[in-house]
């Protein structure tokens, strides 16, 4: 399994700072979607929220981001699991905090995963023609060469349109 890596860890120690359990869990649940790490408005917010600078929020949110991708795209669904993603030296409290919030959202996250996918491009029909083509005589050799020719044609939607 991949690890994360360590300076994401020491990012997540800025949430020690939060004033509130509900505050980490808000974090956590603003720092899932794919352009939260690299939203201003979000990494000002947290910044305001933990009294750190925007670069720190932004690594801050970028950290949470991967972890809980991280703990979705491995399929970790036990504190155990997700544990043991945290390095011996971790702060207990917060590691415990973490897992419990990423245990919590995990299901709501996935499914929203999951449907987004359906809402991307899928296969409709594809149609395919195989031919033998005979090639002019190479200047080499005196004989012609049957050469396979494979034409495939994909009917795709992509995102409610239709494309061929």
């Amino acid at each position: 399994m991949d690890t994360i890596p360590e300076e994401h860890f020491a990012s997540l120690q800025f949430l020690l700072k939060a004033p509130s359990k509900d505050a980490v869990r808000q974090l956590c649940q603003d720092s899932f979607p794919s352009g939260a790490p690299e939203s201003r408005r979000l990494a000002e917010s947290a910044a305001g929220t933990l009294s750190v600078s925007a670069s720190e929020a932004q690594q801050l949110l970028r950290a949470l981001h991967t972890l809980s991708h991280h703990v979705l795209f491995h399929g970790l669904t036990g504190p155990e699991q997700i544990t043991r993603l945290f390095p011996d030296t971790f702060h207990t409290s917060l590691k415990n905090l973490l897992t419990k919030i990423l245990l919590e959202h995990s299901p709501t996250w996935r499914n929203d995963a999951l449907s987004s996918q359906s809402k991307t491009s899928s296969l409709l029909c594809y149609d395919q023609k195989r031919t033998l083509t005979c090639s002019e005589r190479d200047s080499d050799s005196s004989v012609a060469r049957n050469l396979p020719l494979c034409h495939v044609c994909f009917c795709v939607r992509l995102a409610g349109l239709l494309a061929e």
